[in-house]
């Protein structure tokens, strides 16, 4: 079945592709008091069947799988007063990423969230006001203030080349820095109070969220009482007269958690299997990500992202990478007569820590992974993609990752995901 809705619309996506691209757009009204934007977001990935000798309970599917995902989503503006929006963003979710969402720590479909659902579903993802002092000119100081419900990845951790899973990369580790463990529902969504302050060359910005009542659960802890604090410093630049910017962030967790290690003493201890929920206590997490894009003329941009976090506490909220390297390159399609099209390319390599490796190899269960066995690599990940434009708010990727050891597992994979995305913006 999934196999056939991808001819399907491939075809029509060629079709599609030879016809002239409508590519301007009016802007929007700036004096407009009220602003919608909507989204439509469809993605159809499908991996043929690899080699795993066994598989646990949070395995990818090692036979011939494809899964789904659709978001119709809108985000509405008001204007309040001088300075002050307020926001609320709307979403019908449906289906699901590949094997549910687990098997594979650098998930390959940034549109799936850690649950689904086979009918469609409603949700208020965003609900947030914001206040800005000062202008939006050259040179001039800005400070802005969000307060609400919102994704902490608005505001931190963005990146020009890698982060819109509805238009660029899919894959969770490049969309995102892996080891960045950022507070949020099993959506993806938190509450939370942020600041950003812009000056002429950089951006400082900060915030407080809350975290989940317990990792990786729908239900969040309200009133911080466990709360994770990020920071970012953000430097931009020019670089042969183009330019770029470097980020630096860091953030910790503060909550009810498992070390990997107390696990494995209890499961030892008791002749079982380790259960990281039997050993949570509070205790802080630490965790940075450095995050560079550059322009490197009009149509090519190069991102690299590097982060790390303590491993020998349990993921809380996104997902089991401990340490991560993602670079990659950006083209648009200039050179070749389609100017609204990009290709992108992205290598990713990430890692768990030891004390996380025996926890895993002793047959424990995480966020997303979890084979019953163990027989340690690091988790190496190519992603290509090729969004074309088809007329005016119409695009259709095709996408290809290349994962071997998925799960960190040796044993298993490696394994070649096809995806198909089609977009819209209306």
């Amino acid at each position: 079945m999934a196999r056939n809705k991808l001819a399907v619309i491939s075809i029509a996506a060629l079709v599609a592709y030879l016809l002239p691209v409508e590519r301007a757009r009016a802007d929007d009204d700036p004096d407009a008091i009220v602003s919608v934007n909507g989204q439509l977001n469809f993605v159809e990935q499908y991996h043929p069947a690899f080699h795993a000798p066994y598989s646990g309970p949070n395995s990818l599917d090692p036979g011939s799988r494809g899964d789904e995902t659709f978001a119709l989503s809108a985000l509405i503006g008001l204007r309040l007063w001088s300075g002050a929006e307020a926001y609320a963003g709307p979403e019908i979710d449906q289906g699901f990423g590949l094997s549910k969402t687990l098997g594979v720590a650098g998930f390959p479909n940034g549109g799936a969230y850690k649950l689904g659902s086979s009918t469609p579903y409603f949700r208020l993802h965003r609900l947030f006001l914001q206040q800005s002092f000062g202008g939006d000119s050259p040179g001039g100081d800005r400070l802005v203030i969000t307060a609400g419900k919102f994704a902490v990845t608005d505001m931190f951790d963005t990146n020009a080349y890698a982060h819109d899973p509805n238009n660029d990369f899919l894959n969770w580790a490049v969309i995102d820095s892996g080891a960045f463990d950022y507070a949020a529902d099993a959506w993806g969504f938190t509450y939370g109070l942020a600041a950003e302050w812009t000056k002429a060359w950089w951006t400082l910005r900060t915030g407080l969220f809350d975290l989940s009542r317990f990792p990786n659960t729908t239900a969040l802890v309200r009133g911080f009482g466990q709360y994770e604090i990020v920071s970012e410093i953000e430097a931009r630049h020019e670089f042969w007269g183009q330019p770029g910017k470097v980020k630096l962030l860091g953030f910790v967790n503060r909550g009810r958690m498992g070390s990997y290690m107390d696990a494995v003493a209890l499961a030892a201890a008791t002749n079982s299997v380790p259960d990281i929920a039997l050993v949570r206590r509070p205790a802080f997490r630490p965790g940075a990500a450095l995050n560079i894009e550059q322009q490197l003329d009009g149509d090519l941009g190069a991102f690299a992202r590097l982060s790390w976090n303590d491993g020998s506490e349990e993921a809380f909220e996104f997902t089991e990478i401990n340490q991560s390297v993602a670079a990659g390159l950006s083209l648009k399609g200039t050179s070749w007569s389609r100017p609204g099209d990009t290709v992108g390319v992205a290598g990713v390599v990430d890692e768990i820590a030891r004390s996380a490796q025996s926890y895993f190899a002793a047959g424990g269960l995480g966020i997303l992974i979890g084979d019953g066995q163990l027989h340690y690599g690091t988790e190496n990940i190519l992603e290509i993609y090729y969004r074309a434009a088809l007329m005016r708010g119409l695009a259709i990727s095709f996408d290809y990752q290349f994962i071997a050891d998925p799960a960190y597992n040796r044993d298993r994979g490696p394994v070649s995901i096809l995806g198909l995305r089609l977009h819209a913006d209306f």
